[in-house]
């Protein structure tokens, strides 16, 4: 039996600075070991646990896609000890990582179906390895219409910006980024996430729902989904918020009676309902 506690090491090939303000870095590792590759099967929307050796360690959703091989990407913001130290770390040091835990986004149950994706901040990371997922062309034919909808506080914040000036080219989605205030050369939308979604208001119709971002967007994102008709079994969250050990075994990340690092990080709104008003 695997031994979860038990890290895969993994080399740091890229630490990329991301946004203007330094804050978050988008890291690449790859595999030393073809057998711990073949043994890390993922799936969008799970989550990982990374570890600085002699620092500690601390659960970041995964960024990049199974669709794109032989690697792995985290964006990490600054936010402590953990991810002060990720930061700092040369390109070729070894790291740990344990994985891949969690649940996933319903892949099967969207087949078919349109998709609106909402995210706002840093909280991009999986709704990132969602849509490039989608956007494979093993894949793409499976799914309907997709619209992307992504807002930051200014450009600067935006997360992968190469990869939405890709996505933007594209016919087969609709890529709809925001900014909280106008900026000088902006030319993209302003508003925040929540009045932005009502502006474009994507049909319910024969769709799902996917929101990841901090509370205060989701807070006032779900009012408009629920207003464009979006069923509270068809609005997909992420929570990855206040998860620690990644097993279930510290009960930090409890909701009522879940356990967000094993029964989710991904959620429907409908189970939500069902919890405490915690998250």
């Amino acid at each position: 039996m695997k031994n979860p506690y038990l890290p895969l090491p993994m080399k740091l090939v890229k630490n990329f600075i991301e946004t203007d303000d330094q804050l978050i870095h988008t890291f690449t590792l790859e595999f030393l070991n073809e057998a711990d590759e073949k043994s890390f099967q993922y799936t969008p929307g799970q989550f990982a646990e990374v570890a600085v050796f002699g620092v500690g360690e601390a659960p970041f959703g995964i960024a990049s896609s199974p669709t794109e091989p032989g690697h792995l990407k985290f964006s990490v913001a600054k936010v402590g000890v953990v991810t002060s130290a990720l930061h700092q770390l040369a390109e070729g040091t070894i790291v740990g990582v344990r994985g891949p835990l969690g649940n996933s986004f319903p892949l099967d149950d969207f087949k078919g179906k349109n998709l609106v994706i909402i995210g706002g901040g840093f909280a991009f990371t999986t709704l990132r390895a969602l849509t490039t997922y989608i956007l494979h062309p093993d894949h793409r034919g499976d799914y309907g219409n997709l619209t992307v909808i992504y807002g930051a506080r200014n450009p600067g914040l935006l997360l992968y910006k190469d990869e939405l000036s890709q996505w933007e080219k594209r016919p087969d989605i609709n890529l709809v980024t925001t900014i909280d205030q106008p900026v000088e050369g902006w030319n993209g939308r302003v508003g925040f996430v929540p009045a932005v979604t009502k502006e474009v208001a994507p049909s319910a119709e024969n769709a799902y729902a996917v929101i990841c971002g901090p509370p205060v967007m989701i807070k006032f994102t779900m009012p408009v989904l629920e207003e464009l008709g979006f069923s509270p079994e068809r609005i997909i969250m992420s929570l990855e918020n206040r998860m620690k050990c990644g097993i279930g075994m510290c009960g930090r990340c409890n909701v009522g009676n879940k356990y967000v690092c094993k029964d989710g990080p991904v959620f429907t709104r409908a189970e939500l309902n069902q919890l405490p008003n915690e998250y």
